[in-house]
């Protein structure tokens, strides 16, 4: 195991009716701007708690988040927060509207355009921020990362900022989201746990079983979200296993691969697709690609996850690429470009990104504008 420092800030208020707790978490001190994305919190019930907790308070709303959320938006709130004298942020909605709301918390205090800092990839001199979370995908209530897209360039890039001080998580309010959604929501999960998981063998025992718990847990109850989304235990164990996929807590002291989802990241700022369903079928792609790089951890979770323990190596490494494509496809997913309608000249322009940029991703840093290709052919 690598050495490591680990320091996870964030105070998590779990469970039915602790969006009340606003009024105590956010001290009174404070001029609070709260982020929405469209209107769906007005109709579930949020919005009103939200609002019931914050009475007699001092605060002003900036709605319009939309998903991959855009500099273009969040210089509005940025300068609506300035001027306004904000000192308090409180995201409400899903890791789109959290993303969206780590740049503004730096840009409040940043007097240059909030876009260098995206570009720049970290600033740490923020105003601080708590969350409501409403769609469990992206673990960004628990995490200091956001991705931040440009709709003008047709980019998108990852951005680093300070922890939210606090996230309420009430599985309650996820009942009434979009099957698709939902769907987005337990892939995206399962590949932040696959990203920190699916590389060597024999870093940590610790950090390989609770990755494994996570992903056993999202295969279990996956089917029963499908046939039951209104059931609290398993809304609860859904919207855990999103924060506990990506809060750090998994990767102390091992290596890591992110592959799948700077290439992610590339189709939707050049699509706008749903950045879970782009995970889908991006990282079978990856593992079919990397199948001998990564062949053993391949064994392991094939063994450990589906209980692939039969026949040659190789035959092996199929059946758990195989078994873990039709897990997405079960979530109504789909799992090949060619699906899509996404062709070689999206490859290409993928290809000439990562080389323009000079970067390489993956545990051994090999990912780079070739390889990006090769894992994007294996998409088709």
């Amino acid at each position: 195991m690598n050495n490591f420092t680990f320091h996870n800030p964030t105070r998590l208020i779990f469970g039915k009716g602790t969006i009340e707790q606003l009024a105590t978490a956010i001290p009174a001190v404070h001029r609070i701007m709260v982020t929405f994305g469209g209107g769906s919190v007005k109709k579930n019930g949020v919005y009103d708690q939200v609002v019931r907790a914050l009475k007699d308070r001092d605060f002003v709303e900036f709605w319009g988040i939309e998903p991959n959320p855009t500099i273009e938006t969040l210089r509005k709130a940025i300068y609506l927060g300035k001027e306004k004298q904000v000192d308090f942020l409180l995201a409400v909605g899903g890791g789109s509207v959290i993303d969206g709301t780590k740049l503004i918390s730096a840009g409040l205090n940043y007097s240059d355009d909030a876009w260098n800092l995206v570009k720049k990839g970290s600033y740490y001199n923020c105003t601080p921020l708590g969350t409501v979370l409403t769609l469990p995908a992206t673990g960004s209530e628990m995490n200091n990362g956001a991705v931040i897209s440009c709709k003008e360039t047709q980019e998108k890039y990852p951005f680093h900022s300070n922890y939210p001080v606090f996230s309420i998580l009430d599985p309650e309010t996820t009942f009434t989201l979009p099957p698709f959604q939902v769907a987005c929501g337990i892939a995206d999960t399962f590949v932040h746990v696959m990203e920190q998981y699916m590389t060597t063998i024999g870093q940590s025992r610790l950090m390989d079983r609770w990755a494994e718990g996570i992903l056993s847990t999202l295969i279990e109850i996956a089917p029963q979200i499908r046939e039951s989304q209104k059931n609290y235990d398993l809304m609860a164990d859904f919207m855990l296993s999103a924060t506990m996929g990506l809060n750090g807590f998994i990767s102390m002291g091992v290596s890591q691969d992110w592959a799948t989802h700077m290439i992610g990241h590339e189709l939707t700022a050049l699509h706008g697709m749903t950045h879970g369903a782009t995970l889908a079928i991006v990282f079978p792609g990856t593992l079919r690609t990397l199948r001998q790089q990564k062949k053993d951890k391949i064994l392991q979770y094939g063994e450990r996850i589906w209980g692939i323990n039969y026949g040659s190596a190789d035959e092996r490494i199929d059946k758990t690429i195989e078994k873990t494509e039709q897990f997405f496809r079960s979530l109504g997913l789909q799992t090949r470009l060619s699906e899509v309608n996404i062709g070689n000249s999206t490859i290409l322009e993928i290809e000439h990104r990562f080389n323009e940029r000079g970067v390489a991703f993956g545990e051994k840093q090999n990912v780079d504008g070739k390889m990006a290709r090769a894992i994007l052919e294996n998409c088709m």
